[in-house]
């Protein structure tokens, strides 16, 4: 399975109210593996980044005078996740704002191309009434985050892929790797030969006097009922 773990930074919080991308992080997994394949970018948002966005980000506006559109790397943006599954933590959130950004050139929506899984709806499912944020997933499922000082989105989406991959710890153990191990299992099985008689060590007269003592003890204890030598005298 391909998937696509992707993280977003944005000038505001409301897509409706005309907030725009300013960053597109994605990284790569086939087979629950790392590709070594990303795709990253800064986007010209053509406004002002709210006050709370710079802070979060420290990005500020002229740092992005000079970057692309989102219309200019659309093309190859949607080629990265085509077909893939997406992996995104509070998905509505990033799956909002890209949709938004497709919607002004007219290139349809996100569930045209791909399927999506929000991380925090299974964190949520698996830690029911704790706080589910990167930061406090991180902490909980031991990813180090301590190179975490500001968000990012290739950053974020690179912390998320070991978030994700210790949310879902044991599905990968499934199918085909799974029944590889069966049938390698089996041919040994088969193939098994012992070429000596196990050794046997008998235990010496010491040892039996020992043992014939702490039963004595335990027969005392437990009022005649000792178990070991009902069985015995069975």
């Amino acid at each position: 399975m391909r998937q696509i773990v992707l993280d977003t930074e944005t000038t505001g919080l409301e897509a409706h109210r005309g907030h725009r991308l300013i960053e597109i992080g994605c990284v790569e997994l086939v087979q629950r593996r790392r590709t070594g394949r990303e795709f990253h970018t800064y986007l010209n948002p053509e406004r002002a980044i709210d006050e709370g966005a710079r802070a979060v980000t420290g990005i500020s506006d002229e740092e992005l005078l000079d970057k692309p559109l989102f219309r200019d790397v659309a093309a190859e943006f949607l080629q990265f996740i085509d077909g893939a599954e997406v992996i995104a933590h509070n998905a509505t959130f990033d799956v909002g704002f890209i949709n938004a950004e497709l919607a002004r050139i007219d290139a349809g929506t996100l569930a045209d191309r791909v399927q999506v899984l929000d991380t925090l709806a299974l964190a949520r499912e698996k830690f029911p009434g704790q706080r589910n944020s990167l930061d406090a997933l991180c902490k909980r499922l031991d990813v180090d985050n301590s190179h975490r000082g500001l968000h990012g989105a290739l950053l974020d989406a690179n912390l998320l892929v070991d978030v994700y991959l210790a949310l879902t710890s044991g599905q990968g153990q499934l199918g085909f790797d799974a029944e590889a191990d069966a049938v390698e299992t089996q041919v040994l099985a088969t193939t098994l030969e012992i070429r000596s008689r196990p050794r046997v060590l008998r235990a010496a007269a010491a040892e039996l006097e020992a043992h014939e003592a702490r039963l004595t003890v335990l027969d005392k204890k437990a009022g005649g009922a000792c178990l070991w030598r009902q069985v015995a005298a069975g």
